[in-house]
Order: C-alpha cells, then sequence, then structure tokens
C-alpha cells in the first residue's frame, strides 16, 4: 500500500516469486500472480488481472482493465488495450488448461477477446472488439466477431500514417 498525492491509498496485489524488470508501472489496484515474469519498461494500467505464472516480455503497454490468465505468454513490443480478456479454458470448467502465445510487436485492440491456445503472430493486430478464435499469422490484421484477416500490418501502418497526419 501506498499513498497517492492526494492522500488515498492505493493498494497493488504482487504475488510471491514475482519477477519485475527494470522500470515496470504498476497503476492502482491491479493484480500479478505468483511466478509471474514481467520484462523491463513495462507500463500495466489500473484495475488489470494478471494471474500466476504469466510471461510478459520487455517494453509492453497493458492498459486498464485487462485480464491475462495463466499461462499465458506475451512477446516484447506488444500493446493491450483496454478492457482486453484473454482466456485458458476452450471448454470451461475443465481440468485442462491452454495458454495463449501473443508474439513480439503485437497490438491488441480494446475490448478484445482472445480465445484460449491462440496464437497471435508477431507484428499483428487485432481490432478493437474483436473474438479471436483461430491462429493470426505474423504480419496480418483481423477484425470481426470472429476476427477475421482484413489486410496486412503494412497496411495498417498506412492507414496509421494518414491518420496521424491529418491532425
Amino acid at each position: 500500500m501506498s499513498k497517492s498525492s492526494e492522500g488515498f491509498k492505493t493498494i497493488n496485489h504482487i504475488g510471491k516469486n514475482v519477477k519485475l524488470g527494470k522500470n515496470v508501472k504498476i497503476w492502482n489496484f491491479t493484480y500479478i500472480g505468483d511466478s509471474t515474469e514481467i520484462g523491463d519498461n513495462v507500463v500495466i494500467g489500473s484495475l488489470s488481472h494478471i494471474d500466476y505464472k504469466v510471461k510478459i516480455g520487455k517494453n509492453c503497454k497493458i492498459e486498464g482493465n485487462v485480464y491475462i490468465p495463466p499461462l499465458t505468454v506475451i512477446g516484447d513490443n506488444v500493446f493491450i488495450g483496454p478492457g482486453a480478456i484473454f482466456t485458458n479454458d476452450p471448454y470451461p470448467p475443465s481440468k485442462r488448461l491452454s495458454g495463449t502465445l501473443v508474439e513480439n510487436g503485437a497490438v491488441i485492440g480494446a475490448g478484445s477477446i482472445i480465445k484460449a491456445g491462440v496464437k497471435i503472430g508477431k507484428n499483428s493486430v487485432v481490432a478493437m472488439g474483436s473474438v479471436v478464435t483461430e491462429d493470426v499469422p505474423q504480419d496480418t490484421v483481423v477484425m470481426g466477431v470472429p476476427a477475421k484477416r482484413v489486410y496486412s500490418r503494412d497496411e495498417y501502418d498506412r492507414k496509421r500514417e494518414d491518420w496521424e497526419k491529418s491532425l
């Protein structure tokens, strides 16, 4: 527990055997489960729940209200938007869990839901509100319910650059 500038107490739970890299920032009311590993320069938003035995690479930004269950592996330079939900049980409640893999450079949009056992490929983008039920190839943008390929990461980057220039 620590005091904020307004004098209110902020509470986070950091479990046992958690490995935090350098310059990790964890915002208010966040849960980090036992035996989780978090790399350098990671930011985790308020009200997020990172369960036990999760691995997060370096230079990641995880926005608020994100749920990441046990056995999830997140690579380096990954962005996860607010309210994204990862799952680890394709047939709940089962006795067998399956982790999700998010490879380096991926972007997971706000409010997305990722099915247990899915792999999000390197530099792929999951658009906001998408429901991912199968693997996403690298350098691919998917959107919808269920998520389907809509264009390449290069096309996405061009669209983002055009958007930023229009400001």
